[in-house]
């Protein structure tokens, strides 16, 4: 249907206002860039805005399934949120800019969400009143429904200012399309354009504990907890524990996170974790040459993260495992199409059915799974120094060098040399300049104990007709193949210290720079048996990680707008 243009350009209005909660000004450092003020109206809260994140594309549709139902589609691009060199999503997120074609992405977004909510089919289960008049404004049934909606939408209540102002949007867009609803459709997709939702704003108090400080206040702990943990908005569950006080309470708190660890629901938020942890977005650039390998095809692309996840998960909640043995363990899940690539039969056509890898299979944990071993390679090759690489950055916390610009590939990149049939030794030939060499004696011993398995993870026997060696070393610790290098992961004490500083990240949205606290959360993950919940459960109760830092901004906060 098309929409009638009075409501087209009262829309247009609405976004442009409920945007200008956002005030745009130049900034003089910067005159390619424009910034967005948001300043301390932007919160319920009367505390001081000291943080904010751009919600990720999976936190939106999480949100707004769990505010409306799942049967609300969320149709549109989503604007990436770009990685910092090194560090999570998460804490780029703090950075993300919203350019003026993202943000017409997500007003149409929101204009398609609203237009369902408020539809015949849906608009009696989000109005606990009815209009005097459907065919006029009504201001004191919209402010009942938008004010109930708001608290779940801006993850607090609305100040009366918002009310007024969403109110009156409601009543304006009534009056020229002669109906009640499709007024509070257009104040609904107002707010979903809002920095209030679309930004996780952070605010703080006075810190009774610490005279001078500030910690985050009780609607901010509600969403870290929910965002952290679930993956999605605070439920009535937080909403009222945050009115009530209860989340700056170190007894109340922790009862509270206990419960949602426990929950179903932490799968969700274990997911997202990884995902970023592992760098999955890689997943949707990646491409493979059909001729080089036929069994990859797109559903085999889109089981290899699941096939990850699917391991994570049972591993971490299902069996409450221990986080180093997702180096070691044979458990995971197959389906059909992926059959093919790891060359074993699976009973069913359709769907996944867990599988278990024999130990002549030389597949153990994470490493050994198609889904890494193919990410970190080639679009026609294996990739040992790729590989060794992600071991060393992601699994372990150890930044390798970038090679310089001038750096000659030749020789690693001639797969087709019969004096080099193998990666090793076209590496051994390229090593052969000592700038080269550094970083290479970093990452190839370990990516080369995978050797074994092609660019997307299939097992081979020889490269071009040549035996494979895949002898391999991780700091000390010599070994032989996947399973050598499983268990070498698993002894080392880098891979939980890298998991608990980024689970550190991943809460707060900044890099970790107290060694001392990461040094602290990791020693009371080891005491857990390093179960992934109580490694949350001890970062989400720490009062030092609701505290904010004293480099944290005050007052205002700039969000860069690109042009």
């Amino acid at each position: 249907m098309r929409r009638p243009k009075t409501l087209l350009a009262l829309g247009l209005a609405a976004s442009a206002l409920a945007v200008g909660a956002w005030t745009v000004s130049a900034d003089a450092g910067a005159p390619e860039k424009s910034t967005l003020l948001v300043s301390a109206p932007l919160s319920a809260a009367n505390g001081q805005i000291v943080a904010m994140r751009r919600l990720s594309e999976s936190q939106y549709r999480s949100a707004i399934a769990d505010i409306f139902g799942p049967d609300i589609t969320v149709a549109g691009r989503f604007e990436p949120v770009v990685r910092p060199v090194g560090d999570l999503i998460a804490s780029g997120s703090s950075d993300a800019a919203i350019s003026p074609a993202g943000l017409e992405q997500f007003d149409a977004m929101a204009r398609v969400i609203a237009a369902q909510v408020f539809n015949e089919a849906h608009r009696l289960q989000f109005s606990d009143c009815t209009p005097a008049d459907p065919a006029a404004a009504d201001a004191a049934c919209a402010s009942r429904i938008l004010t109930s909606l708001g608290r779940y939408i801006f993850r607090r209540p609305l100040t009366a200012e918002e009310q007024a102002f969403y109110v009156k949007l409601a009543g304006s867009g009534a009056g020229p399309t002669k109906s009640f609803y499709k007024g509070v459709e257009l104040a609904l997709a107002a707010m979903l354009t809002s920095p209030s939702f679309l930004y996780i704003i952070e605010t703080a108090e006075p810190d009774p504990a610490q005279p001078g400080e500030l910690r985050l206040d009780n609607y901010s702990r509600a969403t870290r907890l929910a965002m952290t943990l679930w993956n999605t908005t605070p439920n009535d569950m937080l909403l009222d524990a945050a009115a009530a006080g209860a989340l700056t309470d170190q007894a109340k708190l922790e009862a509270i996170a206990n419960r949602m660890t426990q929950s179903p629901r932490m799968e969700a938020g274990v997911r997202a974790f990884f995902a970023d942890m592992l760098k999955f977005e890689k997943f949707d650039e990646m491409a493979k040459d059909p001729v080089i390998y036929p069994y990859f095809n797109q559903d085999v692309l889109k089981a290899l993260p699941e096939q990850m996840l699917r391991t994570i998960s049972d591993h971490l909640l299902t069996r409450n495992g221990d986080y180093r043995d997702l180096f070691t363990t044979r458990r995971t899940f197959m389906t059909r199409a992926l059959g093919g690539v790891y060359q074993v039969r699976v009973p069913v056509s359709d769907g996944w059915v867990p599988y278990e890898f024999s130990p002549a299979d030389d597949r153990a944990g994470l490493l050994g799974q198609a889904g890494f071993l193919a990410l970190y390679s080639h679009s026609g090759r294996s990739s040992p120094t790729l590989r060794g690489r992600a071991i060393r950055e992601l699994m372990m916390c150890q930044p390798v060098p970038n090679p310089p610009g001038n750096v000659n590939f030749t020789a690693v990149q001639d797969t087709e040399n019969k004096a080099m049939p193998t990666a090793r030794i076209r590496l051994s030939a390229h090593n052969s300049d000592p700038v080269c060499a550094a970083c290479h004696k970093i990452t190839d011993p370990p990516g080369l104990s995978l050797e074994k398995f092609d660019g997307i993870g299939k097992y081979r026997a020889a490269e071009n007709g040549a035996p494979i060696d895949i002898n391999g070393a991780l700091g000390s610790a010599k070994f032989s193949g996947g399973v050598g290098l499983g268990q070498a992961m698993n002894a080392s004490g880098a891979t939980t210290q890298c998991v608990a500083s980024r689970a550190l990240e991943y809460t707060t949205g900044r890099v970790v720079s107290d060694e001392t606290l990461v040094q602290a959360t990791e020693k009371a993950f080891a005491a857990k048996g390093y179960g992934i919940r109580s490694l949350f459960f001890q970062v989400m109760t720490s009062p030092q990680n609701w505290r904010v830092p004293k480099s944290a901004p005050v007052g205002a906060t700039r969000v860069s707008l690109n042009r």
